[in-house]
């Protein structure tokens, strides 16, 4: 029976110096001490993995020796990175954030923790280079992004100020604010914020794709969520989807198409796409908007997430929400109806989340899915593609009406009219008390911390490529 070959003997047989390498295998850093003293640590030791791994071919031109001592080295540097964290995470947290007084979103977070560590996450130039490649040929630098983020989420302080930095609006939101309330309107490229009456409606356009979400899509649709839950002359949110430009839906409002696959596999959606959207705008319409600062600014002073009696315990300002669902809701664009207060959907129409098709998770549907549908049948859905369809007797756990195409517009006039005629006083109350029963803040962010971590390993695993070109057929597909 052959010995399993130790890390640094498969190190040598991909060319690499067996003493240097040897010696690398042994000198894994102690992350107990003081911070700044394993930090530096870490960062000699990850160098030294760096340039060690900078002497194989890229990835397509690698033989199987040299992918083998690709993963040797990935994985020893990326154990010791957990090993720091474990340790030094909220102490970091709290460097970064000059202990919880500014509030980072998440590339800022990640951006200043590569300048404090170096190598402890990927760097802007390391960032660059990874998106420049189509996913096969991705070397997997980003997983150590959603190492860090878990870790840090996983600590209650640090993860939930966090989430509050990424619940705070956007500066485009602020600066736009002013155009809404003049104009009524505000055209941010694939997303559209009108109002109507005391509801702002945000209508998704991405033709083309089916109203798919994307890179493109991610950034406008989070500040149409903000503007509509920043102005005070509107009461409610709705979703919809624009018209869409393809031959099997004509002219027709398409809800939403969930990811974009095409530029997932051509390597144009980041890893960080995930985490952004889930804890951005997403968890904005659940949860709320953390107010701007005193100065106006979005990311004033404070600590994230803290009581304001006149609000709410959690300190937010938000707005009932309602969707109107046309055709279909698939992947993102079902999760959305998860945090909904009101869904009407046209008769038919399709709802399922096609994980299993894609191998990732499917947001935070496996947190909220199970409490509309039930523990077995959000399973079914998750790991087996089961589907609801608007109308059949089971698909109103997921919606609250279905109407003829035609009747839409009146519909969501009515339900609009339904929820604002007796005024909103005690709107804002009940979602909150609801939420405290249903998904306390600190069971959202304990399930982010593994989302984190676990969406990393899934946007990067060779399942994920397999399975776009099985039964997507990406490679064939234009981004």
């Amino acid at each position: 029976m052959t010995a399993t070959p130790v890390p640094d003997e498969l190190l040598g047989r991909a060319g690499l110096p067996a003493a240097e390498a040897a010696a690398w295998t042994a000198a894994v850093p102690d992350p107990r001490g003081p911070l700044d003293a394993a930090a530096a640590a870490l960062s000699q030791f990850l160098a030294a993995g760096r340039s060690l791994s900078s002497r194989l071919p890229d990835r397509a031109r690698r033989s199987a020796d040299e992918q083998a001592a690709r993963d040797v080295l990935v994985t020893a540097m990326d154990g010791a990175r957990d090993s720091f964290l474990r340790v030094h995470a909220a102490g970091l947290y709290d460097v970064l954030t000059g202990g919880r007084t500014r509030s980072l979103r998440l590339a800022g977070l990640l951006g200043a923790a590569a300048a404090r560590v170096p190598g402890l996450v990927p760097d802007a130039a390391d960032l660059a280079a990874e998106r420049s490649r189509p996913l096969p040929a991705k070397e997997g630098v980003e997983f150590a992004q959603g190492l860090l983020v878990g870790h840090m989420l996983a600590r209650p302080e640090a993860g939930r100020h966090l989430i509050g930095a990424m619940l705070r609006p956007l500066p485009e939101a602020i600066d736009r604010l002013g155009e809404l309330r003049a104009a009524g309107a505000v055209d941010l490229g694939p997303v559209q914020v009108t109002r109507h009456g005391r509801a702002g409606v945000l209508e998704l356009r991405n033709p083309r794709r089916l109203n798919a979400e994307d890179d493109v899509t991610l950034g406008p649709t989070e500040c149409a969520v903000d503007l509509i839950l920043l102005d005070p002359d509107i009461d409610i949110g709705v979703i919809r989807g624009g018209v869409v430009e393809h031959p099997r839906y004509p002219g027709v409002r398409v809800f939403g198409s969930g990811l974009n696959l095409t530029r997932l596999y051509h390597g144009q959606l980041d890893f960080l796409f995930y985490l952004v959207r889930d804890l951005g705008y997403v968890h904005k319409i659940y949860r709320g908007l953390v107010p701007p600062g005193p100065d106006g600014s979005p990311a004033g002073p404070g600590t994230g997430l803290t009581g304001r009696p006149d609000t709410n315990p959690e300190g937010t300002v938000e707005k009932l929400w309602i969707a109107a669902v046309e055709r279909f809701a698939v992947g993102g664009a079902c999760q959305l109806l998860h945090v909904m207060d009101h869904v009407i959907a046209t008769g038919g129409s399709r709802f399922f989340l096609p994980a299993r098709n894609e191998g990732i998770i499917p947001g935070a549907s496996n947190l909220r899915l199970p409490r509309f549908v039930g523990d077995r049948a959000a399973r079914q859905a998750i790991l087996s593609g089961r589907e609801w369809v608007a109308g059949a007797p089971d698909a109103g756990m997921l919606c609250d009406e279905v109407v003829e195409p035609a009747g839409m517009d009146r519909a969501v006039a009515a339900r609009i009219e339904a929820l604002t005629s007796s005024g909103l006083v005690n709107a804002a109350a009940n979602r909150c008390t609801l939420r405290a029963g249903q998904e306390p803040l600190d069971v959202f962010r304990e399930y982010m911390a593994a989302f984190s971590v676990e969406q990393a390993r899934c946007h990067l695993s060779p399942a994920l490529v397999r399975n776009l070109e099985v039964h997507w057929n990406a490679p064939a597909r234009q981004a």
